[in-house]
């Protein structure tokens, strides 16, 4: 009998012991696969190459890819204009960043229908149509942030119409008057692109831009930062609010 309370006491140690082991195993496992725990903050690469991209990608820990193109007739032809996720953003190792690059040679692309978007859809549309979003022009409607209509350089578009990639679209977008504010992020130390996308999260647009006096070409203004906001962070604003900033490449100008 005592033997045989053994072998029982002995199966069930063996089989305790068998299923820690394979328990910390696939927890090493998953660590491993899912990189838990070792993050690290999206680089800026907006206006680099794709080669010094890809550098400066690897010395942050990610990888990039290459997946859209646009025309911005003042930047330099094959730089990156836009990334995902945005800069600073928190990010797994090893993951990859997405770029949009400034094409050497224009394109057109067929127009979406936005009616009825909302102002983060129609913003991702616009993107994945190769186009930026512009201003949000606000008028009296039954709902918020449902897009009306759009134009292109004072234009009117209507859905199919061919538009050259890279081409700004404004929204004329519904407000309710009980569903008609919004705060103010911070946005010093963005670049122009990554501020103005910043507060179009937020249904707000970019007023007055001023330069520094040592920011002399279209490359200078799309690496300068900002160091100064009109309207101070957390502050509320109505929908469609211009915020205007002041850019420097100086960075001992930004604020602690």
């Amino acid at each position: 009998m005592a033997t045989k309370h053994k072998w029982i006491w002995g199966n069930i140690i063996g089989a305790a012991v068998f299923f820690l082991v394979v328990f910390l195993a696939a927890g090493i496992g998953l660590n491993v696969i899912t990189r838990h725990g070792k993050t690290v903050s999206a680089p800026d690469l907006t206006n680099m190459t794709v080669q010094e991209a890809e550098k400066a990608a690897h010395e942050a820990g990610v990888t990039v890819k290459v997946v859209d193109s646009v025309f911005v007739r003042r930047l330099s032809g094959g730089v990156v204009y836009r990334q995902m996720p945005k800069p600073g953003a928190t990010v797994k190792k090893g993951r990859s960043l997405f770029l949009t690059i400034n094409s050497i040679v224009p394109r057109k692309v067929v127009m979406p229908n936005l009616y009825g978007y909302s102002v983060t859809e129609a913003r991702a549309e616009l993107q994945n149509r190769g186009l930026n979003l512009g201003r949000l022009n606000y008028v009296r409607d039954i709902a918020t942030n449902n897009v009306l209509s759009w134009t292109c350089e004072g234009k009117e578009l209507s859905a199919g119409d061919l538009v050259v990639s890279g081409s700004t679209i404004d929204l004329t977008v519904g407000v309710n008057a009980e569903d008609n504010s919004t705060s103010v992020p911070r946005l010093t130390g963005m670049k122009y692109v990554n501020a103005t996308d910043v507060l179009h999260d937020h249904f707000l647009n970019v007023g007055k831009v001023s330069f520094d006096k040592e920011i002399k070409s279209y490359a200078d203004s799309m690496n300068a930062v900002v160091y100064k906001q009109g309207t101070a962070a957390g502050a509320r604003q109505n929908l469609g609010a211009n915020v205007s900033i002041a850019l420097t490449l100086d960075q001992t100008k930004l604020p602690e």
